[in-house]
């Protein structure tokens, strides 16, 4: 049983929704490496003015609508910092996203040292609890989009 990393020649199968990103880098090590930037970040940030921001959602922007991801930069920020409440309030996803994306960098940092391979995000996102998180998120997007009209 071999315990190295597959080789960066390897192709990924036409159906993949994330491959390799260059030599010898997975899209796993991109979104834990982007994920943990943005946790960072959110650290930086204020949550007592994180409500008088801009609206960077284009969608609430156009149709002054929330999307399914409305709200997780303020959650984010709130939770940071300790602010449960306020972050479960602004999107309760975002503890959820918050809890995946350290899992995955974890993970990542772990397999790495190991010299193993990193998770195939292809896998991980048709994993049937990801599915069911993701309808679960789809149907509580919805009841809060309803409610706003």
């Amino acid at each position: 049983m071999s315990t190295t990393t597959p080789s960066t020649t390897e192709k990924t199968s036409p159906g993949s929704l994330l491959g390799r990103v260059r030599s010898g880098t997975t899209a796993a090590d991109v979104v834990a490496v982007g994920g943990v930037v943005a946790i960072g970040t959110s650290f930086l940030l204020s949550p007592d003015h994180i409500e008088d921001g801009p609206v960077i959602c284009p969608f609430r922007a156009l149709t002054g609508l929330p999307c399914p991801g409305c709200g997780l930069t303020r959650s984010w920020v709130y939770a940071a910092h300790g602010w449960w409440r306020e972050s479960f309030a602004s999107n309760p996803f975002g503890l959820v996203v918050v809890a995946g994306l350290l899992a995955l960098a974890v993970t990542v940092v772990v397999r790495r040292a190991r010299r193993r391979a990193t998770p195939d995000l292809d896998r991980v996102l048709r994993h049937p609890v990801a599915i069911a998180i993701g309808a679960v998120w789809l149907a509580w997007a919805l009841v809060r989009l309803v409610t706003s009209l």
